[in-house]
């Protein structure tokens, strides 16, 4: 989607890559294939922002950003409202990194005084854990706890302040509400001719793609649900992009829009096989 179709000075907030590597946000989407056609979108809407890739690209003035993990909303609010203390937290973080010291963070939120923390200490705490853990991977377990060992890095940027900033001065520069909840609380009033993107946990038949962002995981059903959710939407007159797995029930749920297989470069699967180049989708309603 080219950033020129929105009218948006993004020359002015050079934000190179998302601080959160959580993979359902790492879609490749093919810019030049895809032109919008409408240059003055009253509103963008990511219900499923996880890393904000998009979000971050196109850097509209008027958005609603939502996600379902506490967390991960939790520290966008934090770049927002407490830059300085979360800067100088991360810096603590870079100096006591070792794999001893990794996985005491991890396992902070199993501890009695975890829930009282401030938020401030609680994004410091995923920003560490996401820079320096396996892969770049977000993964928690059926109760709710990140469970992904530390990596390998010799030299990971846990404190990457530049990129923190242009996020903190972007956010506070522009109209962007940040929800916390399911899809569906970002899209109670959604206008005509808006732009939404959907980026859910990708459908994977067995269960194989380490998507388990939230403890309540996102399963066929729900991507039932969501393509029901996508067609209303249309219908509204409401543009509507959407990224998953090259399944036959994607094809199958969106049968009735254009749909665009292109290839990904995914490091994260538990079966090797699944790693590498991989076949994914794009939906689109126009």
């Amino acid at each position: 989607i080219p950033n020129s179709q929105f009218p948006i000075p993004n020359s002015q907030f050079p934000i190179p890559n998302s601080q959160f590597p959580i993979p359902n946000s790492q879609f490749p989407i093919p810019n030049s294939q895809f032109p919008i056609p409408n240059s003055q979108f009253p509103q963008y809407i990511e219900p499923f922002v996880g890393a904000g890739a998009l979000f971050f690209d196109l850097q509209p003035i008027n958005a609603i950003i939502c996600d379902k993990n506490e967390l991960l909303i939790t520290t966008y609010q934090v770049i927002r409202d407490e830059i300085d203390d979360l800067i100088t937290l991360l810096r603590q973080h870079t100096l006591h990194h070792n794999a001893t010291y990794y996985y005491q963070v991890r396992a902070f939120d199993q501890s009695t005084t975890y829930a009282s923390e401030p938020a401030v200490v609680k994004a410091a705490r995923l920003i560490y854990l996401n820079k320096t853990c396996y892969n770049g991977l977000y993964r928690v377990n059926r109760s709710g706890h990140f469970n992904v060992p530390v990596g390998t890095y010799r030299d990971p940027l846990i404190c990457d302040e530049p990129t923190l900033r242009a996020i903190n001065h972007y956010l506070n520069q522009h109209t962007i509400t940040i929800l916390h909840g399911d899809y569906e609380s970002a899209l109670s009033q959604v206008p005509p001719r808006s732009l939404v993107y959907f980026d859910p946990p990708y459908h994977s038949p067995t269960k194989q793609n380490f998507t388990s962002y939230h403890a309540d995981g996102f399963g066929e059903a729900d991507q039932i649900t969501l393509a029901a959710t996508y067609h209303t939407l249309s219908q509204q007159g409401v543009y509507c992009l959407l990224s998953n797995a090259d399944t036959p029930l994607m094809h199958e749920l969106y049968a009735d829009y254009q749909i665009t297989i292109v290839t990904a470069n995914r490091a994260i699967n538990s079966q090797h096989a699944g790693r590498g180049r991989v076949n994914e989708v794009l939906i689109r309603n126009w």
